[in-house]
């Protein structure tokens, strides 16, 4: 792939050269791990959970893109924002928020295009959806960096290998985002995979930096565009989590390969491919992980109903069990206890009707006691499971 190089001669900034940089022999076993934990994941049953599922990918990345550009909401926080009207929303950090999900709204929409591909005003459009309402000295939403003389913008730090300075003038900002866009349709052309193609425009375009704020947030949205519309669903906007969870070999690694580059060194970008290529398998995984847990959710609640309304198991029984759905994780036998609702409903019972129910459940493995006295829901069998004994009374 080295006839995929294209090197431009800037106006002020000096030469700058784009280049695949990547062995794909070396690559092969990463890309093939993908490969098979997405057609693992594509074969899994996702339209039972499809909208679950979005929903939580999408409140995760946010949070995670969001935290890395220094963003203070938490995930909690992070949800509930996305809940607001976004003409409702006055505070700056849920601004930012809101902003970050209309941006992937406006991408997932492109994506869905036969044959879209990115292009100068799609990526204008991720910038100002991004940054709008958001106040800052010199941005403007849409529109390319042009520094002033007396205003030079650095990328980076010391303990990320260092501060870089990337194109200062605004006719060589443009000129490489053009060819950027025409570099990528090249790579299309000579059919570069886009496990390949994504990682390497999203390397590119953080070092061109061509607005003044935003440039994280739309360099991660430009790359998960690129793999949705190659097919790939969910996994691509939450890679921003899994580059949160590595922040700091994430920003390392733009100086990693950009100073391999300038070292003339082989494959200089095969580090940051390297690393997009574990994290898409990894969150592939936790995904697939993820709709597996959903779906034996919905069989749960499907079998604890059914059980409900053939008396197999009674009302407080249900209850029981519905509480341990909702948590969707185990809960202390004593917290259990001493609960508003559980004392609600044996209020007019003794120990022995307590007992007598929760032996039942156990024993119909409706939900399991552990060797901790923690209760787990059916659908989640802890690793030791505590053995039924009369004295177990809940």
């Amino acid at each position: 792939m080295n006839y995929c190089e294209l090197r431009v001669e800037t106006h002020r900034s000096g030469p700058f050269t784009f280049q695949v940089g990547v062995d794909q022999e070396v690559l092969a076993l990463a890309l093939q791990r993908v490969a098979d934990a997405h057609e693992r994941f594509a074969a899994s049953p996702l339209s039972q959970v499809a909208s679950q599922l979005e929903r939580e990918v999408v409140a995760s990345s946010i949070f995670g893109t969001n935290s890395i550009e220094g963003g203070t909401l938490s995930e909690a926080e992070t949800e509930d924002a996305l809940q607001l009207d976004p003409a409702q929303v006055a505070e700056i950090e849920q601004r930012r928020v809101v902003n970050i999900k209309a941006a992937y709204d406006h991408a997932q929409s492109a994506a869905n295009r036969p044959g879209w591909r990115p292009d100068l005003d799609f990526i204008r459009e991720i910038h100002a959806a991004v940054t709008r309402d958001l106040p800052h000295p010199h941005n403007r939403p849409g529109l390319f960096r042009d520094n002033p003389k007396n205003l030079l913008t650095y990328v980076g730090d010391a303990a990320h290998g260092g501060r870089y300075k990337p194109p200062q003038c605004g006719a060589d900002v443009r000129l490489l985002m053009l060819k950027l866009v025409e570099w990528h349709d090249a790579l299309v052309a000579v059919g570069v995979s886009p496990l390949i193609r994504a990682p390497l425009v999203h390397l590119y375009y953080e070092l061109i930096h061509p607005f003044w704020d935003g440039n994280g947030r739309v360099g991660r949205v430009l790359e998960a565009t690129l793999l949705h519309a190659a097919g790939y669903r969910y996994a691509p906007f939450a890679m921003a989590r899994y580059y949160l969870d590595n922040i700091d070999a994430y920003f390392t690694l733009f100086n990693t390969c950009r100073k391999a580059a300038d070292k003339h060194a082989a494959a200089p970008n095969a580090p940051f491919v390297a690393l997009h290529l574990e994290g898409l398998r990894v969150v592939i995984n936790h995904l697939h992980d993820r709709v597996n847990r959903l779906i034996a959710m919905l069989l749960y609640e499907s079998n604890i109903r059914r059980a409900l309304s053939d008396k197999s198991i009674n009302v407080r029984q249900y209850t029981i069990l519905s509480q341990l759905l909702d948590k969707g994780r185990s809960i202390p036998l004593e917290e259990v206890r001493q609960a508003p609702w559980y004392a609600s409903l044996y209020l007019k019972r003794n120990d022995k009707t307590r007992q007598r129910d929760l032996n039942k459940l156990r024993q119909m493995e409706l939900l399991f006691l552990d060797k901790e006295n923690r209760l787990w829901p059916g659908f989640t069998p802890p690793a030791q499971i505590k053995p039924l004994a009369k004295r177990d009374a809940a």
